[in-house]
């Protein structure tokens, strides 16, 4: 079981070297991230975007551009979509987005035609993984980034993502907390009957993980709250997974997390062909590369 994102690196690198695109790598984080991946031993790297640019960048940063492959497109929605070209060409096992907006880069994932999404009608969704100081593991939550308000059907997908990740990471039997504003079951508020139903669902076998909710996070994550409020069952103080009821929720305790906690990340979109890396144009240098190494561990 991996306790520290740290140690996804060592996990990597025993599954051998992984291929990442990168659209529109015009950025310094992006490159870095890539770079570091790469004297890891964990990726090779090719970069989509601005030539020149790339350059630029490296000598700034004294990173040696010699060690990417460098395919040349300046316009930010081209380079994404070149980079997904070079995915379903088979030149790539990870995609990543570099300095193009959110918008751009799952526009060209999604295309119809020339996209990553598998045949039939997949979700496509984000997990994040935390390491927060305060919390005594790894804590894998579901999308703050893609599906705003997930109906159902989406919720049940979301759920076996984030039970996919929690296994990639050594997690046998993931204890899923299914997050609402109370633990208290109330017909009233859409999120607590879905979180209901759905832990129903593992109850009988038909998501196989300890799933428990209704749950408001702090009994979700704190043995003291979840005592005094007299929960009892495996999954309440101990989540390995917080399955948010919408993106909201998700991306305030995403950001609280960073910016409050200084919690460490690794984040990617889950549900294409490939897993793809979706950090927000503001991260680190350091969690683009835990991102990349949770992707590269993904990989089938």
């Amino acid at each position: 079981m991996i306790r520290k994102l740290d140690e996804i690196i060592e996990a990597v690198k025993a599954k051998g070297k992984r291929r990442l695109v990168a659209a529109y790598a015009n950025d310094s984080h992006t490159i870095g991230a890539a770079s570091m991946a790469m004297d890891l031993g964990i990726v090779e790297a090719t970069l989509v975007g601005d030539e020149q640019t790339i350059k630029d960048v490296c000598a700034k940063e004294g990173i040696d551009v010699n060690k990417f492959k460098i395919v040349q497109e300046a316009n930010e929605q081209a380079a994404a979509n070149k980079a997904v070209e070079l995915i379903n060409a088979g030149e790539g096992d990870i995609l990543m987005k570099g300095l193009c907006s959110t918008d751009k880069y799952m526009r060209a994932i999604l295309n119809k035609e020339k996209g990553l999404m598998p045949a039939g009608k997949p979700v496509l969704s984000h997990v994040t993984v935390f390491d927060v100081p305060a919390y005594h593991k790894l804590l894998i939550t579901s999308d703050v980034a893609v599906i705003p308000a997930p109906d159902f059907k989406q919720k049940v997908a979301i759920t076996n993502y984030v039970i996919n990740t929690a296994r990639t990471l050594g997690i046998e039997n993931p204890k899923v907390a299914m997050i609402a504003p109370t633990e208290q079951m109330s017909v009233g508020i859409p999120s607590c009957v879905d979180a209901a139903l759905i832990a129903a669902m593992a109850n009988r076998g038909q998501i196989k993980a300890l799933v428990d909710g209704p749950l408001a996070l702090d009994v979700a994550i704190d043995k003291e709250s979840a005592t005094i409020k007299k929960l009892k069952g495996e999954v309440a103080g101990d989540a390995d997974c917080l399955v948010w009821p919408n993106i909201e929720a998700g991306n305030v305790f995403y950001k609280s997390c960073t910016k409050f906690a200084k919690a460490e990340l690794a984040a990617m979109v889950v549900g294409a062909k490939v897993p793809c890396v979706l950090s927000s144009r503001g991260d680190s240098t350091k969690t683009k590369m835990y991102s990349i190494a949770l992707a590269a561990l993904s990989c089938k």
